[in-house]
C-alpha cells in the first residue's frame, strides 16, 4: 500500500525527504493528469496521501469521512485509508497557522489581501478568520463572485498583510508577479506558500522594500509534520519542524559568490562545492561554453553591452536552480535583474580582496591595468555591498578564508 503525494506537476516537490526525515515510511510521489486523477481515487491503492494542486477540492468526494475543519474549509490535502474508508483532514491549516505564529504575524484587526483563489486560499482564510482579522480581500485574475481584480487591488492602499496562494512566480515561472508593493504602502508583511523559488519576484521585491518576506518552505514542513502523525498514527516533536527546515533550507540553497576579477571565486568556489555537498558552477565558465567563443571576443564583437545581455540570459537559467555553489563574474552585480535571479535561491557573499592583490589580464578589457582595476573596484564596491548577505575577505591563507566563508554560512542558516 503507497504512501505519497499526489497532484498534476511533482517534478520539483519537496515532500519526499521532508516525508521520510519525519517518519520511518517511503514516501512516493505520484503525478496524476486529469484523466488519470478520477481512476486513481476510485482504486485506492494506498495506505495515505497528501493531495496538492489542482485536486484539494476534488478529493473531498472520494473519501468517506471528512474532518470538521477540513469540510467548513472545502479543501482536503491529507487522506488516511483505514479498514477501506477514505478519511480527509487539512494539514495546510496548522502548517499556515505555524508559519504565520512562528513570525509573529498578528492578524488580529488586519485588512489582508489574498492573491489566488484555489483550496490553499480557502485554509489562508479559516487561519485568518481565527485569528480576528477585519477584512479579507481575495484578488482573482478571473471574473469570480466575491473576488477583485488585480487591477482592483490598487484601490486598497490600507492593506496591510499579503499572502500569495496561488502559483503566480513558482518554478519554472520564475520572476512573475502580479502587483506593485508600491501601491500599498501600509503593508507590514508578505507571505508567500510557493517554495521554489525560495524567494518568489513577490519576495524580492518585499525585501527591496523593507518588508518581512517569508516563504512557504516553512509552511510545506510544518504541514508535513501534522500530515505524518496521521500516516505514521503517532505523535512527532514540534521541534522537528525547524530542524527539517533549516537543514533543507540550507541544501536547496545556493551560495552565490560575487566580487572582483580575481578575487577567488572560483577557485574558492570549487573547494567549497565540495565541502557543502552541492553541484559548482562558474558562470563565465558556462556562457564561454555555450556561446563557443572567449569573453574577449564577444566583447570585440558587440562590447560590453552585447556580454551583458548573453551573461543575464544565462545567471536568469542558472539563478532557477537549487544546491549549487555559483561563482559569478566580478560585473554581474551591473544589472539588477542579475542580482533577483541569483537572490531568489541564493545566499550572497562578497568574497573581498585588497586592490593591490588583484591582478590586470591584459585579455579581458575592465581588468588590463592596475589603473582600470582601481577605478573599477571604486565603482562596484557599492553594490556588492548593496547586494551581499555575507562579507568575507580573501587577503590571506585561502584555507582560512575557506573556513572563514563556512563558519558563515553555517551560522546564517543556524547550524
Amino acid at each position: 500500500m503507497r504512501i505519497g503525494l499526489i497532484g498534476e506537476k511533482l517534478g520539483h516537490s519537496f515532500s519526499k525527504p521532508i516525508h521520510e526525515a519525519l517518519a520511518d515510511y517511503t514516501y512516493e510521489l505520484i503525478p496524476l493528469d486529469k484523466d488519470e486523477f478520477a481512476p486513481f481515487m476510485e482504486q485506492r491503492d494506498f495506505q495515505a496521501i497528501n493531495v496538492t494542486i489542482p485536486y484539494k477540492q476534488d478529493v473531498i468526494a472520494y473519501c468517506d469521512v471528512v474532518d470538521e475543519r477540513a469540510r467548513a474549509i472545502g479543501a482536503v490535502n491529507t487522506i488516511v485509508q483505514r479498514e477501506g474508508k477514505l478519511f480527509g483532514y487539512n494539514t495546510d491549516f496548522d502548517g499556515f497557522l505555524y508559519m504565520a505564529e512562528r513570525h509573529g504575524i498578528d492578524f488580529l484587526n488586519k485588512k489582508i489581501l489574498i492573491l489566488g483563489t484555489g483550496g490553499t486560499r480557502k485554509t489562508i482564510t479559516a487561519v485568518a478568520k481565527s485569528q480576528g482579522v477585519r477584512e479579507i480581500l481575495i484578488a482573482s485574475r478571473g471574473a469570480k463572485e466575491g473576488t477583485i481584480s488585480y487591477e482592483q487591488c490598487k484601490e486598497h492602499p490600507d492593506v496591510e498583510i499579503i499572502i500569495n496562494a496561488s502559483p503566480q512566480g513558482m518554478y519554472p515561472n520564475n520572476g512573475t508577479c502580479l502587483i506593485d508593493l508600491a501601491d500599498f504602502p501600509q503593508c507590514t508583511a508578505v507571505m508567500d506558500v510557493v517554495y521554489n523559488p525560495l524567494k518568489t519576484a513577490l519576495l524580492l521585491q518585499a525585501e527591496e522594500r523593507g518588508i518581512q518576506a517569508i516563504n512557504g518552505l516553512e509552511m510545506l514542513v510544518a504541514q508535513a509534520k501534522y500530515a505524518a502523525e496521521y500516516f505514521a498514527g503517532r505523535p512527532i516533536a514540534q521541534e522537528e519542524i525547524d530542524r527539517i527546515y533549516q537543514s533543507l533550507r540550507m541544501d536547496l540553497s545556493n551560495i552565490v559568490l560575487i566580487g572582483m576579477p580575481s578575487a577567488g571565486k572560483t577557485t574558492l568556489g570549487r573547494r567549497l562545492s565540495k565541502r557543502l555537498g552541492k553541484t559548482f558552477v562558474d558562470a563565465d565558465e558556462r556562457l564561454v561554453s555555450e556561446q563557443k567563443r572567449s569573453i574577449p571576443d564577444i566583447f570585440a564583437q558587440g562590447g560590453e553591452t552585447l556580454f551583458r545581455e548573453i551573461e543575464a540570459d544565462v545567471i536568469a537559467r542558472i539563478g532557477k536552480e537549487t544546491g549549487q555553489v555559483i561563482a559569478t563574474g566580478g560585473g554581474v552585480i551591473k544589472r539588477g535583474a542579475n542580482m533577483r535571479a541569483l537572490r531568489q535561491n541564493g545566499l550572497v557573499i562578497f568574497l573581498d580582496r585588497d586592490c593591490r592583490r588583484l591582478m590586470t589580464d591584459p585579455n579581458r578589457p575592465l581588468s588590463s591595468s592596475p589603473a582600470a582595476i582601481e577605478q573599477m573596484y571604486r565603482e562596484r564596491r557599492p553594490l556588492y555591498e548593496r547586494y551581499s548577505d555575507l562579507h568575507v575577505l580573501n587577503n590571506g591563507n585561502p584555507k582560512q578564508t575557506l573556513m572563514e566563508m563556512e563558519k558563515q554560512i553555517h551560522a546564517y542558516f543556524g547550524h
